[in-house]
């Protein structure tokens, strides 16, 4: 019998979800939105009314009026963490979307490559840190999202005169990187999406290194030049200039991005990476705990991931509850296979 409780999609952005809502809707499963920046619960409470929550708080939330969703996610993941609801993308896999730093250190611990840095919580502070980097750099919030605040510094004395002049941004959370700028072999990044813990799909995106903002559903043409439908961005949005062309990376990135989605805790997700050009290393630089999904994907990677996202939301939402267990005993699953398998 199919469970009567809802999904809760836990969201703000007004777009970026549409495709996901339309596929829900077209198989007539119960959902709710909520949004995380009016919202509120009972620390008391001992059930919830949802199977599952789907956790699509986004890191640039701040950018929308959404500051105050941020940082109350946390605590709204814990309490449904100590109830055990089925949660997409909980607690862990948040405190790493909303934290630059504690990617890198996610990365460093795995022996994954990542672009040299250092993490500063006072501009006073920056020259030093960059003491040993190579120029250009790049300082950037550590808590990001779609490239704000991120800006690249050529030479020692242009990082300098910013602090000193006090045009450094580090964001809510008053942290940031300095980071060494990796020129991109190819002109291109690639991402890396991950659903379950597999493999789900990879892009590579072409930039010319003056936008950090590479959201997979704002990019308008493939690499060929075919016009792409961006079905998760506004109507009037501008169009970006950005091009993508669907891409398979080596079982080696494959089976790292797949190890990296486990140890955060991530769900679904995207890992970005790319060759520097300088010395041919590859580098990992961006964990993403929030996914929408790259723009016109049948025209792209050659099949739609909105349905296998739901199929995997619709598999998850029957986990047991474990509301009096202590978690320490619970059963632990890499995935939903693994449950399968269990059961």
């Amino acid at each position: 019998m199919q469970n009567l409780r809802p999904f809760a999609i836990y969201h703000e952005h007004p777009d970026w979800f549409r495709p996901l809502f339309k596929e829900l809707d077209r198989r007539s499963l119960p959902y709710v939105k909520l949004d995380p920046r009016a919202h509120c619960y009972d620390p008391g409470e001992t059930e919830c009314p949802y199977s599952l929550v789907f956790n699509r708080m986004s890191p640039s939330a701040y950018l929308r009026d959404g500051i105050q969703g941020m940082f109350y996610t946390q605590s709204y993941l814990a309490h449904l963490d100590r109830l055990g609801v089925p949660v997409v993308n909980g607690s862990n896999a948040f405190a790493h979307e909303i934290s630059k730093a504690r990617q890198l250190s996610l990365l460093k611990g795995l022996n994954l490559s990542y672009p040299k840095a250092r993490v500063v919580n006072h501009p006073s502070r920056v020259a030093r840190a960059a003491a040993d980097l190579r120029f250009p750099v790049v300082v950037k919030a550590n808590v990001g999202g779609s490239g704000a605040g991120i800006v690249r510094f050529d030479t020692p004395g242009d990082l300098e005169r910013a602090a000193a002049e006090k045009r450094l941004d580090f964001g809510v959370d008053h942290t940031a990187l300095v980071q060494e700028f990796i020129p991109a072999r190819g002109g291109h990044i690639t991402r890396v999406e991950v659903l379950d813990g597999k493999f789900l799909y990879a892009i590579n995106v072409f930039t010319n290194g003056d936008s950090f903002n590479l959201c997979p559903a704002d990019i308008c043409q493939r690499s060929d030049g075919v016009e792409l439908a961006r079905s998760a961005c506004p109507i009037d949005a501008p169009k970006t200039g950005l091009k993508v062309a669907g891409y398979t990376p080596p079982d080696e990135v494959i089976d790292a991005c797949e190890e990296i989605m486990l140890a955060a805790g991530i769900d679904v997700g995207g890992i970005e990476y790319m060759i520097d050009d300088r010395d041919g290393r590859l580098v990992y630089y961006d964990v993403n705990a929030l996914s929408n999904f790259v723009a016109d994907a049948v025209n792209v990677v050659g099949f739609d991931p909105v349905p296998k996202l739901v199929d995997f939301l619709e598999h998850k939402s029957r986990m047991p509850w474990w509301p009096k267990l202590p978690k320490r005993n619970r059963p632990r699953y890499r995935s939903m296979a693994d449950w399968d398998a269990a059961i």
